[in-house]
């Protein structure tokens, strides 16, 4: 009996892509009771259409999902993030597999809160015999994580701070030029809250501004 696999792969980088394709197309060489039914999304937009459309046919099994994406125009989905946020509230059975060049502790730390990925890689362990190795693994419904995140969890416990979907937010319209008096029209929280937020990022990032708290988010991955 042949078992079919809906993948929805979310990534903008084509040479990424054709690496997962290339390693599903091994894998179903390989075991001819295996196929893998691919759908392609490269952007935020593009990846939530995909999502309610496949609420509807209910057919996604599989999900590659990148965190740094070109964010939708509505500003309401900032990163990859937000999808895997998403998909994990409408799908419980879909396996998540996010793929990162990120390697921070607090973005490692902040996923694995928001969305519990099956699999975690970092794009730079990456190579055709382990990414076929962790599909396999998470076909046999148990997770993999790529070494970097091994090395990585071993310090979450010193480093247990996470940026929740308020904080990405004041980042994200901070970094597009918004002013403070604007955010509590954009953000359902009082202005002394957002200033508290954003004054405990600092802290937590070790800078003393806005200019460098939107420069070491974008560095680490949250916008």
């Amino acid at each position: 009996m042949i078992k079919q696999y809906n993948i929805l792969i979310i990534e903008d980088h084509p040479l990424i892509i054709e690496a997962y394709k290339n390693a599903l197309l091994h894998i179903s060489s390989e075991d001819d009771k295996l196929k893998f039914n691919i759908d392609i999304a490269n952007d935020c937009d593009k990846a939530f259409y995909k999502i309610e459309e496949a609420v509807i046919r209910k057919n996604i099994d599989i999900v590659f999902l990148d965190i740094k994406l070109p964010s939708s125009k509505d500003g309401k989905i900032i990163s990859g993030e937000d999808l895997g946020i998403k998909i994990r509230a409408l799908f419980s059975e879909v396996k998540i597999v996010v793929a990162t060049t990120y390697n921070d502790n607090y973005i490692i730390n902040t996923i694995f809160k928001s969305i519990n990925p099956d699999a975690f890689l970092i794009k730079n362990d990456l190579d055709p015999k382990e990414l076929i190795l962790a599909i396999e693994t998470v076909i046999k419904n148990l997770p993999y994580y790529s070494k970097t995140v091994i090395e990585l969890m071993r310090k979450l416990t010193t480093n247990d701070f996470y940026l929740d979907e308020f904080d990405r937010k004041i980042l994200y319209e901070l970094s597009k030029g918004c002013k403070m008096s604007e955010l509590s029209n954009m953000i359902p929280l009082s202005v002394s809250a957002i200033e508290k937020r954003k004054r405990v990022l600092k802290e937590v990032f070790n800078v003393k501004n806005d200019r460098n708290l939107i420069k070491v988010a974008e560095e680490k991955g949250f916008i």
